[in-house]
């Protein structure tokens, strides 16, 4: 199996001529020839991800999140990102990124959060998602169950006490996605991140925010990405071990 092939079969579940017109998705660094026999998934690219991928001894790596979406101007290791693509190099590593494109893809990571936030009859379009719960909460009573849905610390902005039957949402920095939400019958929103002006506009319109934090929103995407290449390429029968990155976010850099 060769860097494209995986390319081709990321494509048609989520096809990258739908990417956002500020993305970077695609094939990043590496040759589209080059032959694997192993992939690393993870969210983003950081050092401790090619650490990872070196020990797995993996030949490509495919995140969420891509490197250059700002122009690169040098290739040093005095910047993070060109730090990151000179090791790729040297190492001999791939990257694909799946980003906007697998944002807004069906079984993407929107579709995925949803079902995570226990969502039924989910629908919706672009990054946007909304459903009903299968029998209504309080807001705090719908933050506790967040929080163990997706593993993760959970702000709920706005009064505990509303009742939620229907929750709209979207994965990452979604929050300016919530207008949906309203038009769509939703008490409740939830996002990775939510800005305090949107917060007070969403209490305001008597919608309840609950910011789960943009690892946790979008983390679930990049591991059903990777359960989904992987019946894929048992079906063509080839010999590619896939793995799913164990690193957090925001790890802690390596020690000197």
């Amino acid at each position: 199996m060769t860097v494209k092939d995986v390319y081709d079969l990321i494509d048609r579940t989520a096809p990258f001529e739908t990417q956002a017109d500020f993305d970077n998705s695609g094939l990043l660094v590496g040759s589209a020839s080059q032959e694997i026999n192993g992939i690393l998934f993870a969210l983003d690219l950081t050092e401790q991800v090619i650490d990872e991928a070196v020990r797995l001894g993996v030949q490509l790596i495919v995140t969420h999140h891509p490197l250059m979406i700002s122009p690169i101007r040098s290739l040093t290791d005095g910047a993070y990102e060109s730090r990151l693509i000179r090791r790729l190099i040297r190492e001999n590593i791939s990257h694909i990124a799946a980003h906007t494109n697998l944002d807004q893809a069906s079984g993407g990571i929107n579709d995925i959060l949803a079902e995570r936030c226990g969502l039924t009859g989910i629908a919706g379009s672009g990054f946007f998602r909304f459903g009903s719960l299968p029998s209504p909460m309080t807001a705090q009573e719908y933050a506790a169950f967040l929080r163990e849905r997706l593993h993760g610390e959970v702000r709920l902005m706005g009064p505990g006490s509303v009742i939620i039957r229907k929750v709209g949402l979207c994965s990452g920095s979604g929050s300016e996605e919530w207008p949906a939400a309203k038009e769509n019958g939703c008490q409740a929103f939830v996002t990775g991140e939510i800005r305090h002006h949107i917060g007070l506009a969403m209490a305001d319109s008597g919608i309840a925010g609950f910011e789960c934090g943009h690892f946790c929103t979008e983390e679930p995407g990049i591991r059903s990405l990777a359960s989904t290449l992987q019946k894929a390429v048992n079906t063509v029968e080839c010999n590619v071990r896939i793995y799913v990155s164990g690193v957090s976010a925001y790890s802690f850099p390596r020690q000197p």
